[in-house]
């Protein structure tokens, strides 16, 4: 069972330009003989058509605003799709310019059936922005040329393929242009009437190429399809009508390039652990951010997140023209195995992606994790270190309850003041210690002290000390949470 995505309106949709309140329109042919071939809602209000000449479009609308077609965006739009589609079906064929064959007979078992696979399927099409009919029939022949002509319709058997078929105009049979010139010159108007010429004579009349198209049409010959398969890197381009200076005005772009990427990763079942945004400026200029990440990623919200958060803290030094997205680092992604009973809101943010959204705002240089070194004085016993992906962050903090402070020697506090200062008034209790610390003779910074957990006056755990043997000068090194 083969399923047909047919992008309506598709040269616009590629150029991200079939919404808006302005009549716009896509041109294409050379000059003079400019004609147009796509146009949206607003255009098609106005009275332009389909083959309209640029002038005569441009008399009827005077507000159009054209733009010439770019069938290499097209392409990549419809490769982007395929690898979206990757992840419902491991047969998936480009049916250029404008539609996607699927073989879902396959799949239906895994997704409760077609109605449910087509719900999902034109919900996340929805959710894209992308406007599409959908039909399935048991050869993908016939469904890329049903989708041409109908929506939401679903064949499983050949008879009623065939009754589906007969009813179609000669036009709608995805026949060349000639070849249906010549079959009206000689009086056929519908597939029926042409399927029950005898093959001798419809060869004689059309050639074998039209018959092999009938044939596979009707589920008689078989069917050569080249499988889509999702490349080893990633890299899209944006061209921009004109220069744009400002950040905000390349967030639309920037997250038509994110989304691509997401739904290439979706087909590779894999993330993305660094890509770079290249923004190309007049006179083959260009700027370069380098995006990473600690731990592999593929939520087009999260990439959207963290990419805008880097192009707010860069300011470009001229106009951009245009927008490149490019990937080369896409290693698998690791299924997380949460515990059976954890209770904990999803909605919580994980600690690698607050890590990431920290230093997409902050720099990279400003968020640090901390490493232990071998030395007894607590300002010399830790350092700053680069953030490691997960499994190589520094661990949790332990919880500490007042049992376990009084049973046990004091534990170290994870709020260390940068310096000691003076505690006053004296500590109203001393839970624990004394822990002595007499370290440094060798560099100069010699240390003899006497280390308490206290209770101040105010009800707070802090971590004070006096010098070795003293009982007055209490000073304050250190706050318990």
């Amino acid at each position: 069972m083969w399923a047909c995505l047919r992008f309506l309106h598709w040269p616009l949709q590629a150029l991200g330009e079939l919404g808006g309140t302005q009549p716009v329109a896509v041109v294409d042919g050379q000059s003079p003989r400019l004609r147009i071939a796509c146009a949206n809602a607003q255009a098609l209000k106005s009275g332009v058509r389909i083959g309209h000449a640029l002038a005569a479009a441009q008399a009827l609308c005077p507000r159009l605003r054209l733009l010439r077609r770019d069938e290499v965006a097209e392409r990549r739009s419809l490769e982007a799709l395929a690898a979206w589609a990757y992840r419902y079906s491991a047969d998936v064929c480009l049916s250029p310019p404008d539609a996607l064959l699927l073989e879902v007979g396959r799949s239906l078992s895994l997704f409760g059936g077609w109605p449910a696979l087509q719900r999902r399927l034109r919900g996340e099409l929805a959710a894209l922005g992308y406007v599409h009919s959908l039909v399935a029939a048991p050869n993908a022949t016939a469904a890329r040329v049903l989708a041409a002509t109908h929506d939401s319709l679903a064949i499983a058997m050949q008879a009623p393929l065939l009754r589906a078929l007969d009813v179609l105009p000669l036009a709608a049979g995805g026949l060349d242009e000639n070849v249906v010139a010549a079959l009206c010159g000689m009086g056929f108007r519908t597939l029926r009437e042409v399927f029950r010429l005898p093959r001798a004579e419809l060869a004689r009349r059309v050639g074998p190429a039209v018959l092999d198209h009938l044939d596979r049409l009707r589920g008689l010959g078989a069917e050569r399809l080249p499988r889509y398969r999702p490349p080893d890197r990633f890299e899209r381009r944006i061209d921009l009508d004109h220069g744009v200076e400002s950040g905000t005005a390349l967030l639309f772009p920037l997250r038509r390039l994110v989304g691509e990427l997401a739904l290439f990763l979706a087909a590779r079942d894999g993330g993305v652990q660094r890509f770079a945004l290249v923004f190309g400026h007049e006179r083959t200029a260009t700027t370069r951010i380098d995006i990473g990440f600690l731990d592999p990623v593929r939520e087009a919200a999260t990439l959207f997140d963290l990419s805008r958060s880097r192009l707010e803290r860069v300011e470009l030094p001229a106009p951009v023209h245009a927008l490149t997205l490019r990937a080369d680092e896409l290693p698998p992604m690791r299924a997380l195995h949460g515990d059976l009973f954890d209770r904990a809101s999803s909605e919580a943010l994980d600690w690698p992606a607050l890590a990431e959204r920290l230093r997409a705002r902050l720099g990279d240089t400003a968020v640090q994790g901390i490493a232990s070194l071998g030395d007894h004085r607590p300002e010399c016993a830790w350092r700053s270190v680069p953030i490691a992906p997960a499994g190589g962050a520094a661990r949790a903090p332990v919880r500490v309850d007042a049992e376990a402070e009084t049973a046990s020697p004091p534990l170290r506090p994870f709020w260390l003041l940068s310096r000691p200062r003076p505690l006053r008034p004296a500590p109203n209790e001393i839970l624990g210690g004394p822990e002595r610390i007499e370290s440094g003779w060798w560099d100069g910074g010699d240390q003899r002290r006497d280390y308490y957990l206290v209770r101040t006056r105010a009800g707070q755990r802090a971590w004070a000390f006096v010098e070795a043997g003293a009982t007055d000068g209490w000073m304050l090194h250190g706050w318990f949470a």
